[in-house]
């Protein structure tokens, strides 16, 4: 089951791993819409959405080097409650950035960016990074169905929640000791174990939610598949880049937390489809 999960290294809170690390690098959007203005050349507003296990500061290897390239970029939270509520908040931050958009979703993002994005005719790129895509009218459950399950499948632990509304739902952790086996594995054990404890769970029903558009059918994309992702298998996620035409597909030898492990050869695809967007 896939459910993506990123998380950055560093020293203490600056550090966290994969999962909730708490410094998100960003930008308020009325700034990246000023800088990211962009016709003639200018450089598009790059938007990173993490995915289930993780906070925004996921990207902070990514985002530090897109700053450093010179690119406006927003890193928003992404609820990890399920596609009809991450999706349309998402889409309502989108519509406040002005100028063009290259956005991006590692995992379980993937899912969001490709319904948030529908309509939206400044998202000039979509990148998938170790990323579900599913279709309208698909759940990433259907999906997954077509290819053996990742090995995170069964690492997985349930644990019941309750809103302040009286209803009730389903979280999904990752079991500590399995993180680093099934999700991380080509990062430090010390960092994995960081990551375990600070993982923030994704609502259950998020995987069997349908999405009810599919931007990646009208916007050009960007696949970047990790080789030896066991959170989504690899197979599925070339499967998804040859389904949606992808302009390029970029394979390279990583874990499901490939923006952790190879910042720059997710920042170099994120360029890439930058690149072409202000030249197509």
């Amino acid at each position: 089951m896939a459910t993506s999960a990123i998380f950055t290294s560093g020293v203490g809170r600056l550090a966290l791993g994969a999962v909730v690390l708490s410094a998100l690098t960003l930008v308020p959007a009325h700034a990246a819409g000023d800088l990211g203005r962009a016709s003639g050349g200018q450089k598009p507003t790059v938007v990173l959405v993490h995915g289930a296990f993780a906070d925004g500061s996921s990207w902070n290897g990514v985002v530090q080097r897109l700053q450093q390239d010179g690119y406006p970029v927003v890193t928003p939270p992404n609820t990890l409650r399920g596609i009809p509520q991450d999706s349309t908040y998402l889409n309502s931050l989108l519509k406040t950035i002005k100028g063009p958009i290259v956005l991006v979703g590692h995992s379980y993002g993937g899912e969001v960016i490709s319904q948030a994005a529908s309509g939206l005719g400044n998202v000039k790129a979509l990148v998938y990074v170790n990323a579900i895509m599913p279709d309208k009218g698909e759940s990433f459950a259907s999906l997954s169905a077509k290819f053996p399950a990742a090995p995170l499948t069964k690492a997985l632990r349930q644990v019941p929640f309750r809103n302040g509304d009286g209803t009730t739902g389903t979280d999904l952790y990752i079991q500590p000791d399995e993180l680093h086996a099934t999700f991380a594995q080509d990062l430090p054990r010390q960092q994995a174990a960081v990551m375990a404890s600070m993982q923030r769970p994704i609502a259950q029903s998020a995987f069997t939610d349908k999405l009810t558009a599919a931007a990646w059918r009208d916007t050009p994309v960007y696949v970047l598949v990790g080789t030896h992702d066991r959170a989504i298998n690899p197979s599925l996620e070339r499967y998804e880049a040859k389904r949606a035409h992808a302009r390029k597909t970029v394979e390279i030898n990583s874990s499901h937390v490939s923006l952790l492990s190879q910042p720059q050869a997710v920042t170099d695809l994120i360029v890439t489809a930058a690149h072409d967007s202000v030249h197509q």
